[in-house]
């Protein structure tokens, strides 16, 4: 694996949904997590500080200085940041930072085929297999759409079930709701 793909910068912030996690290396954001508030259903998927650690000792042998990396890291966060406070505030519809996830080839299609998702729209698996042409992938499609690792940015909470009902959310359904509900969409 290539070290220098690992999350490099961490930042966490409070919004109005909760606390937010970014994790970020040079090449774009890595991780958006929502961390687990007191009697809270929300599964948080941390990243290892240890990684973090890992990924600044490697970093430093690049013909790139460390700190340049984590300048470039950090700017992505910065970004990031500002980009989900306008989408909460209901003044964004797209987001623009770089995207640096790490996945297998099918995963990384489901999650490209995610951000082509339009804001306040929503759609099935079933068609994200078809967008992906894996049509009797659903399944897979679903074990991709739970193991991504950017929440929100890449919007895994516009697939509902084929019927048009809320399907699972890592943080929960209530979480889901509320942001197909700020982009103006009831299901």
């Amino acid at each position: 694996m290539n070290k220098r793909s690992l999350p490099l910068v961490k930042l966490n912030f409070e919004s109005d949904f909760g606390t937010i996690s970014l994790c970020a290396n040079e090449d774009g954001i890595t991780h958006l997590n929502f961390i687990p508030q007191i009697d809270s259903e929300w599964l948080s998927r941390e990243v290892d500080n240890q990684l973090l650690e890992n990924n600044r000792v490697h970093s430093a042998i690049d013909s790139v200085s460390e700190s340049e990396l984590e300048q470039r890291a950090s700017a992505h966060l910065l970004q990031a940041k500002q980009e989900l406070i306008e989408y909460f505030g209901g003044t964004r519809s797209h987001f623009d930072v770089a995207l640096a996830p790490k996945g297998t080839e099918f995963q990384q299609q489901v999650w490209q085929a995610l951000t082509e998702i339009d804001y306040g729209q929503s759609c099935s698996y079933a068609d994200i297999a078809n967008k992906v042409n894996r049509p009797k992938a659903v399944r897979a499609v679903g074990t991709a759409n739970g193991a991504n690792p950017i929440a929100i940015i890449v919007p895994c909470h516009r697939v509902i079930g084929k019927n048009g009902t809320l399907t699972g959310y890592a943080y929960g359904l209530d979480l889901k709701q509320k942001l197909l509900s700020l982009e103006g969409l009831s299901v």
